[in-house]
């Protein structure tokens, strides 16, 4: 359970409502528009897959994620130049301007060259209601990232530039942060969620593109590198219930289990410390899985009385600054690819069963979802709010997460009913205790997975459109 719920509450209850909001100035930090980059024919694009991404078959979700050399040259370039090699990426070649930034969160101002990559557009396969994105890059000290978004409604109009993230591994040049009160009175950006205020008008995000500014320190050849940046775009109806699945076959994986409350009290300028880590406890559980582990030497700031360094570490370099908690889903998902060779995305499933393709294949997964005390037997906690990883199936059904809700690192695997669980994971309407209407996260989820996965997990995460 986390107490860093409020924003994720004010979302759930604006989508939950349907309500409207005030109009508010430009989204973009003095980043220009790209100019025009290296051509890339269309051709190019459909023979490395223009178009991947989708999910294959019909449904609410769509994922959308740029990552070859081919996609890095699809774009609109204005400075930035895309690199081939066992990872293609995206890095800063020559500034196409220079930022006087001043950073919310210590007042210090700096000057930054920086150059951009725009995508194509991108139609959906689903007119969308919300948008996650994420990315993952790597940002030496001296440089830093932006992500923005910017779309087409269903009625023809558009939307302004968006700020989903201002980023970087670490936290000495600028604070990672999202923007707040970002809003054209038709879309608002709550932290780290692109949302259609009323979604009962119809109104849908039709097409997007996403912009990438990289940003390094005047004079110097340091530049980030981007492997991949990319969205998730869905359409989840408003329900409070959802169709039971019929259980597939049991499996379970063996994860690092590691409680957040045994860190209560622990550096509580990331916000109140271990009480509200649910998040980063859960993603270094899985970073751990997949054998990467923060160095001795990136651990020395802890201190050393503390069991579990690695656990404050994620807590601190998942921490936004503005939203001032370690919960923003495409923070925690750049933090995971920010170890050696690893992807990581948020997105949406559809179904539990999708869930267990995955975890059939060995990947585990980080779900988000929100509950009162009595509607998940055996939490012994309700919350506004939690992430989990989910790690396996019993022969019944049931599912096995590690909960990091729990009072010791032995107590954190736990198994819960299926059809509750799956109901509080994938709706999108519930009720709180006081009877009030609120939002779910209709099946939200971290996934995380090296760069050479086996086969059989590059067939799981084809299906669903991450690759």
């Amino acid at each position: 359970m986390t107490s860093s719920t409020p924003r994720r509450s004010v979302l759930a209850a604006a989508l939950a409502a349907a309500a409207g909001t005030a109009a508010a100035g430009s989204a973009s930090a003095a980043v220009p528009t790209a100019a025009t980059g290296p051509d890339c024919a269309v051709s190019d694009c459909a023979a490395d897959g223009g178009e991947r991404g989708h999910a294959p078959a019909a449904g609410l979700v769509d994922n959308r994620f740029w990552s070859s050399y081919t996609d890095w040259r699809c774009g609109t370039a204005a400075g930035t130049k895309a690199v081939a090699g066992r990872r293609p990426g995206l890095v800063l070649a020559t500034p196409a301007g220079r930022l006087d930034y001043t950073d919310p969160h210590t007042g210090r101002t700096s000057a930054w060259e920086y150059a951009s990559w725009t995508s194509p557009v991108h139609t959906p396969a689903v007119p969308a209601t919300e948008v996650i994105a994420s990315w993952n890059a790597e940002t030496p000290a001296g440089t830093w990232l932006q992500v923005e978004l910017s779309g087409t409604y269903s009625d023809a109009g558009t939307t302004p530039w968006y700020v989903l993230g201002r980023w970087a591994s670490g936290d000495d040049d600028i604070r990672r942060t999202s923007v707040d009160d970002q809003t054209d009175g038709r879309s608002t950006v709550w932290t780290d969620t692109f949302a259609i205020d009323d979604a009962a008008s119809g109104l849908r995000l039709s097409s997007y593109r996403l912009r990438l500014t990289l940003y390094r320190t005047p004079g110097s050849d340091l530049t980030p590198t981007v492997w991949r940046l990319g969205a998730m775009a869905s359409d989840i109806p408003d329900r409070f219930t959802v169709p039971a699945s019929e259980p597939g076959p049991d499996h379970e994986l063996t994860v690092p289990r590691y409680s957040q409350n045994t860190h209560v009290g622990q550096y509580p300028e990331y916000d109140n410390g271990g009480e509200a880590w649910c998040s980063p406890t859960s993603s270094q559980m899985i970073v751990e899985y997949w054998g990467r582990t923060p160095t001795a030497e990136q651990l020395a700031w802890v201190n050393p009385a503390f069991a579990d360094p690695q656990v404050c570490h994620a807590a601190r370099f998942t921490y936004d600054h503005q939203y001032q908690g370690c919960g923003n889903w495409p923070f925690n998902a750049a933090y995971a690819a920010s170890y050696p060779d690893m992807n990581a995305v948020v997105t949406r499933l559809r179904s539990l069963t999708e869930l267990e393709s995955l975890v059939s294949a060995g990947i585990p997964a980080i779900t988000s979802q929100s509950f009162r005390k009595e509607e998940l037997t055996g939490a012994g906690y309700g919350t506004s709010g939690h992430l989990m990883t989910v790690i396996g199936f019993t022969p019944d059904g049931d599912i096995i997460a590690n909960d990091p809700a729990s009072p010791s690192n032995e107590a954190v695997r736990r198994v819960y009913r299926r059809r509750e669980w799956e109901n509080i994971w994938l709706r999108t309407k519930r009720y709180d205790a006081n009877g009030k209407v609120r939002g779910g996260t209709g099946g939200v989820c971290y996934i995380f997975w090296p760069v050479k996965s086996a086969p059989s997990q590059h067939r799981a995460l084809q299906a669903l459109g991450l690759v």
